[in-house]
């Protein structure tokens, strides 16, 4: 059976029946886990084999947000606490080491219990006066240092055999609202996004995945949002930012969007969005988020193929050495 164009949330730590039966029939490509979703390391582990198990598809890719800092989903007293990704800029000259050492553990954490993408790096640029939802879990306050160590994490993950998903595209960083609860409007000049907010996708366009960000660019679509904007899909994030990998929405339900969740679905695929994110876990919602995405053909197919295709196994890792030394750096500054 295809799959669909979809990445889907459940409600607990364990699959419900009902849950396993709607996965079976709406055949989602993948899955997303939250706090919520988060136990011991075993009942994360047989919560991805049985996402797995209930669309028949060992290679189906399962999420998380673990960027570090307040993104975190899995932490203490299982897992590490990792820093925020503003937390790097501090070392100076070993920054990008110090970050790709960091994601190189988190790969391993995740690996371990079963997910492999993590929805990082955060490639926003945050601006002055901004809303503080992007705030620290930025790498750097200029486009460069932004990109330096979102290339870092990136690579860190890969090593570790983790997809990473670059977020949130074309920029999220001069939001005065929070997406989760309203609509952001940003009103930036087109020349100055250009030089400053879509450089970092730009200088990471060959990575696998991105997210797109629920921001209205009135200098490009004054109407949408840019996950459900063909204009900003078309000519920024495939046109200018140069990005031919899997692009996939911000989470559906979140209070940016509005309308009913099949129209949210529907309005995005238009746009040109390859794959739907539906994260909290509501039945009825996924029901109609599923009714409104189509099977993975053409185009999404194909870069949602290529993106597995990069799923590699990673490198080895010396771990306690790796995390002694993670947390003496961590420490010393």
């Amino acid at each position: 059976m295809s799959s669909r164009a979809l990445i889907l949330g459940c409600a607990g730590r364990s699959l419900a029946a009902e849950e396993a039966a709607f996965f079976r029939d709406a055949a989602p490509w993948g899955f997303i886990l939250f706090k919520r979703n988060i136990g011991t390391p075993d009942e994360v582990r047989a919560l991805t084999s049985a996402l797995r198990a209930a669309v028949g598809r060992t290679d189906a890719p399962i999420l998380i947000d673990q960027e570090g800092g307040r993104v975190q989903r899995m932490g203490p007293p299982h897992w590490p606490s990792y820093p925020a990704g503003r937390a790097y800029a501090r070392f100076d000259g070993a920054a990008a080491a110090m970050a790709r050492l960091g994601a190189r553990l988190m790969a391993h954490d995740l690996k371990e219990v079963g997910i492999n993408v993590d929805c990082a790096p955060v490639l926003d640029v945050p601006a002055a006066g901004a809303h503080d939802i992007i705030g620290d879990r930025a790498y750097g306050t200029t486009p460069e240092a932004v990109a330096e160590i979102g290339r870092a994490v990136a690579e860190g993950l890969m090593a570790g055999g983790v997809l990473p998903v670059m977020k949130h595209i074309p920029g999220h960083g001069r939001a005065a609202c929070d997406s989760h609860k309203d609509l952001p409007v940003v009103e930036t000049d087109l020349a100055t996004l250009e030089a400053e907010d879509f450089v970092p996708f730009r200088a990471l366009s060959d990575l696998p995945m991105a997210m797109s960000a629920h921001v209205v660019f009135t200098a490009l679509d004054p109407e949408r949002p840019a996950t459900q904007s063909a204009t900003v899909i078309e000519r920024v994030i495939r046109g200018a930012i140069g990005f031919d990998g899997l692009l996939m929405t911000d989470d559906l339900s979140m209070h940016a969007l509005t309308g009913p969740f099949r129209a949210r679905a529907e309005a995005a695929f238009a746009a040109g969005i390859d794959m739907a994110l539906h994260c909290n876990g509501d039945m009825a919602e996924m029901r109609a988020v599923a009714e409104g995405a189509p099977l993975l053909a053409g185009a999404p197919a194909r870069r949602a193929a290529a993106a597995l295709a990069r799923l590699g196994t990673g490198e080895g890792l010396d771990l306690p050495e790796a995390r002694a030394r993670f947390a003496a750096a961590l420490a010393a500054a």
